[in-house]
């Protein structure tokens, strides 16, 4: 293990370990708290998650941090090769809805940010900065990277749903906090904010600004996943031949925007409960509840409410793997399962498209599936938690 004295401090790296020792007083409190934002507002600490507290002769505290990037004015200067924690919630954590970290599952590069990086971007003809999968992580220097810049004029025009820019003098964001009814934090943890700008978690995108998103940093969505078991005429479930699993079905909506298939979702409004945000979205995308007359919405919300109030599941929480990301903005999502396992409650919601939807169906679930965005990857934890089939492929299950 090295030490480098570092404005009263040490900082010591080992084994993909770094520890800041620092002197504080309190509970997190005193000097070692303020130097660590400091450090973070600096750009020097890019990532940063708190352990314990615990006695060091010789020093009042030690605040002992895992999985960071420290990176000092040279020649002192330590920098680890690391990934953002990006949480799922994998079969053996349903129960208890303990986050994982996705890098033991996933290539971050490969998962993560392929669609991110991909041109032109949607609703234009604006070409990013081509990166290439060696150069993605901030880590990694790259002294030429000029990404162009790009916040498409919907977002420009000032609509109730987006931020101002940077630049203007009205704009005080609080960032890493939730700030007013805008939540601003990321469920992937403190994200780094360069020059009034957050930076993109998962790494380069090729784009800066904020492209057709309308908050700087993390946009949060929901996305409900509204399950059920496919069924012969009897009633009785349907197994795949090559697996012997049953067969699950989703309710998938068309995409208006781009063609692609995806779970119906949308944006958390300011203030809203993303619970209230799946039923809304669902209702809106997936039953045309927008053109429903007064009477015909309240009997919708009755049975919107009966399929939404049981039991349910988190399938995943965090960054997207989205076509709009940029460098400064990018897409959250919370996936929930809402499975309906005899097809009753499904069977009183007759499906109409609606909103940001063309088409709207039930469809099978497998391997073969094409979705927006990495919502197959969603499905694919949902096949995982119902035992349900996924993949023709021997050992793939």
């Amino acid at each position: 293990m090295r030490g480098q004295l570092v404005r009263g401090c040490v900082a010591a790296v080992s084994g993909g370990r770094c520890v800041v020792v620092v002197p504080g007083r309190g509970r997190f409190g005193g000097p070692g708290r303020a130097l660590l934002r400091r450090l973070w507002s600096g750009g020097m600490l890019s990532f940063a998650t708190v352990l314990r507290v615990v006695p060091v002769p010789g020093l009042a505290r030690v605040v002992a941090v895992l999985s960071v990037a420290v990176v000092l004015s040279p020649p002192a200067r330590y920098a680890l090769r690391l990934r953002p924690p990006l949480s799922n919630f994998s079969a053996a954590h349903w129960s208890h809805l303990h986050p994982v970290n996705m890098v033991d599952s996933c290539n971050i590069k490969n998962f993560y940010h392929n669609k991110a990086l991909t041109s032109p971007y949607p609703r234009s003809r604006v070409e990013r900065t081509h990166v290439p999968a060696d150069k993605v992580d901030w880590l990694t220097e790259w002294k030429d990277y000029q990404p162009v810049e790009y916040t498409a004029e919907s977002v420009l025009s000032g609509p109730q749903w987006a931020d101002p820019q940077v630049s203007d003098k009205s704009f005080s964001p609080k960032f890493n906090e939730r700030d007013g009814e805008v939540e601003r934090t990321s469920w992937n943890g403190s994200y780094v904010v360069e020059n009034g700008r957050p930076r993109n978690p998962a790494g380069r995108t090729g784009l800066t600004g904020r492209g057709l998103l309308g908050r700087w940093g993390p946009n949060h969505a929901a996305d409900p996943v509204v399950t059920r078991w496919k069924r012969d005429r009897s009633g009785n479930k349907i197994a795949h031949p090559a697996t012997g699993k049953n067969i699950l079905q989703f309710v998938a909506i068309k995409r208006r925007d781009c063609g692609e298939w995806a779970i119906p979702g949308g944006m958390v409004d300011p203030g809203e409960k993303i619970s209230a945000t799946l039923k809304r979205e669902f209702g809106e995308e997936a039953l045309n509840s927008l053109q429903k007359s007064p009477e015909e919405k309240a009997e919708l919300e009755k049975q919107l409410q009966r399929l939404f109030s049981q039991e349910h599941f988190v399938v995943y929480r965090g960054y997207v793997d989205d076509p709009r990301n940029t460098d400064n903005a990018w897409m959250e999502t919370e996936a929930v399962n809402y499975h309906d396992e005899t097809g009753e409650t499904m069977d009183n919601l007759p499906l109409e498209a609606g909103d940001d939807a063309g088409m709207v169906k039930w469809v099978d679930i497998s391997e073969k599936l094409k979705l927006y965005a990495n919502h197959s990857f969603f499905i694919k934890l949902v096949t995982e938690k119902r035992g349900a089939h996924w993949s023709e492929e021997p050992g793939s299950e």
